[in-house]
Parts: C-alpha cells; structure tokens; sequence
C-alpha cells in the first residue's frame, strides 16, 4: 500500500485541497468584517455547497468512503456551539468540514499558506498565545456568537482541549459552557478493526498517522448528534457543573468512562526534568484540589516566592486547618480539608507550609526541576544555605508525592567530604554532572521510559495512580487521604 495506494491516495487529497484554495480565497475578497449578513447571499450558499462537495471528495480519496451520520443537526438558532468528543486525532476535521462550523484555533494558522486562506472562510475564533488576555476575549467572542440568535454560523469545540485514545473523557474546559446557552453534544466514533486514527502524546507522530491510515483500504467514522442539552439556572451560573453534565450525557452515549484528569496532569505526569513522577505520586490528586480550590496553578506561579518567604518565616513550625486556610486566603472547605489531609500524614492536624510550596511548585512548572529543588533550599537552608539529610528527604518526597523514599545513597554521593550537610550549589554541580541521578538513586529498580511517567505493575482506570479511578470521580465521594493507597 505504501507503494500503490498511498502515493496515489496523497496526490488526491493535495489536489482537492489545492482546488478548494480558489474558492476560498475569492471569498474571503468579499467578506467583510463584522457579523455576517442575514440571510446569506446567494453566493456565499454556491461556494458552501461546492466546499462541502470538495472536502467530502477529499475525504473519500483518503479511504473515508462511508462517513455515518446519525442524529438531527439543530440549527444555529436552537444550538449556537456544538461540543465534539472524543477528541483523538486531526481527522477529527471531518467533522467540521462537513458542517462548515468555526472552531477556535491559534492565530498562528491562518499564516499557514493554502491552509490559512481555507480555515478563514469558515470564520473560526482566533486565540493569540503572545496576547496576555486572549483567554478572555475568547470567551467573550464565543459569548456574543453563541447569543446572536443564529447569525453566526455554529461554532464547534472540543471541550477536552486536547488528543486522547478514546478511552475516557477527561475533564472538559469551561469555555462553550460559560456564555449558558444551550449546546448540542456531537460525538466520534471510528470503528475500524485497526486503529490507525489515534494521535496522541505516545504512539505514532502525525506524518506516520496520516501514512499508516491512507494505507488503509477503508477507514469507517461515525458522527452522532445527540440531542440539545439546556442549561439550568444552576449549570449557567456554574460553567464547570455544566461541562461536567454535558460529559456525563456523551459518555453515556459513547459508552465509556470519565475521569477527572485533564490536560495539565497529563502535562505533569508526562513532564521531562530530572525528577519524573512514580506512578503513585500524589501530586495529580493535588493539583486536582488546587483548581477545585479556584486556584490556577498558570496563575499562581508568580506567588511562589511570596509563599515561600512566607513559610520560611514558619522556620519548620507547623499549622492547622484554619491557619492553612489563611495562609492561602481562601475559606475552610471539604476541598481545603483533603488538600491538608495531603500533607498531615501524621493525622495529628498539623501540617509544614514548606511541603505545600514545593507541591505547587512542581505543578506549577513541572520541567523545572532545579527551580523547585532551589526554592526548597532556600526555605529548608540554614542561614548559610546547607541542609541535611532529613530536609533533603522532605523535600524529594514532597517534590515526588511519595509517603516513603530513602535518599541515603543521593546524599552521601553529593556530600563526598561527608560532613552532613549540603548546599544548592553542591546538589546543581552533582544534577550536571549525573543527569540522571534519580534513576540510579532514587527509585533504580523500576522501568524507566523517557518523558513519561511509571507504569503500575497492576492495570490502572486510567493509567496514571491507583487511587483516583473514573468509577470512583463521583463529586460527593470521600477521596483517599493518604500520599499511599
């Protein structure tokens, strides 16, 4: 197939792309800024009609002969935004082009040549990762399209954010849920004997996914439209509870889990730096409890060294739920309570700030090691800047969310006077120079595989810690209040 059909095969898809340019480009002459006209002229109806035409065509040379509809598309004006999972892979496409919905996409692409002019006939949102507050005019762009009473086309989103296999349904993002305007929940289906489709963080890269599925004779996807979901008075003041409801009603349909992971886990638990996460770190389920708390890890970053210096200040002394509470400015809740619980392993209901900070730390920016290990010294040092053993346990098991860790074998390597203590400086000379120290001295007896996290000798839900599974995400559940199950 890589011989015959495959060649064959991305020769079509580039030539009804390339014919689909002209189209578009011509168009785009004519639009205008602003809101569309009502009702569409003539011509913009002609050029949607041979669009479609061309990207089905497209479609079908690259082996999606059947793609199965199921449901009734509501209109723009019963449902303003349609929400699309699971989301696996870019021929996920198929799907709004044969919609011609907008997305939201990085405004780096309309740069993109041939591609650029395509996605801007669709009128897609735009997000600028150089604009500071582009999150927020996203949500209010998508605000004022979902309440135009219809003038807008639909927009389509992809509420998980991100690729994953299809599994589960992670934890949706608020943005369609915000403006509280009913939606109409779409999902994928690809039910092909062989997954050629997936495209995730592990597995095949792009080019080798677009390669093994057009080697494919036949590739089958099924688009479903479920029926309208309208908010009520409490899912639009809580976006969250809303997205939520929405996921639970496609999971049902799709027939699998969900879980509460998102995005960012899987960006902390796959995060490269010399310290890598075990699988039964506790630092998901923490950062779980910071955005529960209203707190954004993105945000928080900036209040590291106010946090620090104000733990520092504790000097090792430990404090209780309400002072905890103070010290993060938020009021005593249940999600505050097992957060504490966290850190209060000896059940006596005292915790040492310190640990919190190097926690948020770690998932505030989870490739930076030496930041992390370098804010800890800084709060665990004598004034001179040296610690011992028993702080340079604290910290590693804290930075790991591990209950137990031995770190005599790393100590004794990075004190080679042997005078018991350390300072950064030693630690930072001894990380260059074995880059890989945690694998031989920290945890040397499990696999290690590159930029990811460990794998559980027993199978997990959802493959990242035995003790937070999507069976048992229930909202109202007590969760596990060790850093071991």
């Amino acid at each position: 197939m890589s011989l015959t059909l495959f060649p064959l095969r991305l020769l079509l898809v580039v030539a009804m792309m390339l014919l689909a340019w002209p189209f578009t480009f011509f168009a785009s002459l004519r639009c205008v800024d602003g809101d569309p006209e009502q009702p569409p002229a003539a011509w913009r109806k002609v050029v949607d009609f041979l669009l479609k035409a061309i990207m089905r065509t497209m479609w079908f040379s690259g082996g999606f002969h059947w793609v199965v509809m199921k449901g009734q598309r509501a209109s723009p004006s019963e449902a303003a935004i349609l929400t699309l999972a699971p989301h696996s892979s870019y021929f996920d496409a198929i799907a709004v082009t044969l919609t011609m919905s907008s997305i939201v996409m990085k405004a780096e692409s309309r740069d993109i040549p041939i591609w650029g002019t395509l996605i801007k006939y669709i009128r897609p949102v735009f997000v600028s990762r150089s604009d500071q507050d582009s999150r927020r005019k996203t949500v209010e762009e998508i605000r004022r399209r979902a309440q135009s009473n219809g003038k807008w086309p639909q927009i389509m989103i992809f509420p998980e954010g991100t690729c994953t296999n299809r599994t589960c349904l992670i934890t949706f993002k608020p943005g369609a849920f915000i403006p509280g305007v009913p939606v109409q929940p779409v999902v994928l289906r690809y039910p092909n004997e062989l997954d050629t489709i997936t495209w995730t963080w592990q597995g095949p890269g792009a080019l080798e996914t677009l390669w093994l599925t057009l080697c494919q004779f036949h590739n089958r996807v099924e688009i479903e439209f479920l029926p309208v979901y309208s908010p009520s008075e409490e899912e639009k003041k809580d976006p969250a509870l809303y997205a939520s409801n929405v996921r639970r009603v496609m999971a049902e349909a799709l027939g699998i889990s969900v879980t509460d992971y998102t995005f960012e886990d899987c960006q902390l638990a796959l995060a490269e730096g010399q310290l890598r996460l075990p699988a039964d770190t506790c630092l998901l389920e923490f950062a779980r409890l910071v955005r529960r708390l209203g707190l954004k890890p993105e945000a928080l970053e900036k209040d590291l060294s106010r946090y620090s210096e104000s733990a520092r200040t504790h000097r090792g002394g430990r404090m209780g739920l309400p002072e905890f509470a103070e010290y993060l400015g938020v009021p005593v809740s249940d999600t505050l309570e097992d957060m504490f619980s966290l850190f209060d392993e000896s059940g006596e209901g005292r915790m040492d700030p310190r640990e919190y900070v190097v926690a948020l730390s770690v998932v505030c920016r989870p490739a930076r090691t030496l930041d992390t290990i370098q804010l800890a010294f800084k709060m665990y040092g004598s004034p001179d800047g040296h610690i011992d053993e028993d702080a340079l346990s604290s910290i590693l098991k804290t930075a790991l969310g591990v209950a137990e860790l031995s770190v005599t074998n790393l100590f004794q390597a990075i004190d080679q006077e042997g005078t018991g203590q350390i300072t950064f400086a030693d630690f930072c000379s001894f990380a260059e120079m074995f880059p890989s120290f945690a694998e031989e001295y920290l945890y040397p007896k499990q696999p290690h595989s590159d930029g990811s996290a460990q794998t559980p000798l027993a199978p997990t839900p959802n493959g990242f810690c035995a003790d937070f599974s999507p069976e048992n995400a229930d909202f109202g559940r007590k969760p596990v209040r060790e850093k071991l199950d």
